[in-house]
């Protein structure tokens, strides 16, 4: 848990309530130690899927910061009677990191996403974050303990390869629950500092998707902004007005 910081449990998923200052202090604390930490950030749609899957939301629960992602829990806390302080994502987690890493001269590995894509986002990284030293990248799509794949030679490339380069931080965007099953197996062989599961946040600083515009973030609507671009992600998208919907008419579930 990030510094022993209260947790708020919703579903079982027990997610961290601090602000994003409380955050970017934190991270500058863990980076300027000797330990490796894991950062989780579910959104809505993920404590839905956890709440149903009891190895996924352990895996969460371990986590040394969890932070709540999406604006569903920031309201679901609140009717709970047990508010959050603030949405504090992973993308916005992620640039916290990079700025960190560059005011420090930090390295930087990625992780994840289809080929060309973390090379781009380092090129783009580099661009604004010019004292980050970007020690390696890799796509997502290698077989490995992500696709239930156990002992896989390409993963176990990918590990040496950290363990050569020693990255301080290292982004790991193999999507929901795959991310977090991968940071979980295989912490224990990464010689780093904080390594984070930021799902599409690669995509975005790699140019390949646009964020929602600063009045959608504002409003908490993201998901809307999204939904919009993306019409096929309305069967994703349930999952909030079911998450609001369970949480109003059992507050139990909030603790």
């Amino acid at each position: 848990m990030g510094d022993n910081l209260e947790r708020v449990s919703i579903f079982g998923v027990e997610i961290d309530n601090l602000d994003m200052d409380e955050a970017f202090h934190i991270l500058e604390e863990w980076l300027a130690g000797d330990k490796l930490h894991t950062i989780y950030t579910p959104n809505t749609e993920i404590v839905m899927a956890a709440k149903e899957n009891k190895r996924v939301r352990d895996i969460i629960n371990s986590g040394d910061m969890v932070t709540p992602d999406g604006i569903g829990l920031i309201y679901g806390s609140r009717i709970g009677g047990r508010p959050l302080k603030e949405r504090v994502t992973g993308f916005d987690l992620s640039i916290n990191l990079l700025k960190i890493a560059d005011k420090h001269g930090y390295s930087l590995f990625l992780l994840g996403g289809e080929d060309g894509v973390a090379k781009e986002a380092g090129e783009n990284i580099l661009k604004s974050y010019p004292n980050i030293w970007l020690a390696g990248h890799h796509h997502g799509y290698f077989e490995g303990s992500h696709r239930g794949v156990e002992n896989s030679q390409e993963e176990e490339e990918i590990i040496r390869t950290i363990g050569k380069v020693r990255p301080d931080i290292v982004f790991v965007g193999l999507g929901f629950p795959g991310q977090e099953i991968w940071i979980h197996k295989n912490k224990d062989r990464l010689p780093s500092k904080v390594v984070i599961g930021n799902g599409g946040t690669m995509d975005v600083l790699a140019g390949k998707v646009n964020r929602a515009p600063k009045a959608f973030q504002r409003l908490g609507l993201e998901w809307f902004y999204r939904l919009i671009q993306e019409p096929s992600r309305i069967k994703r998208q349930m999952a909030l007005p079911k998450f609001v919907l369970s949480v109003l008419f059992n507050r139990d579930v909030v603790g």
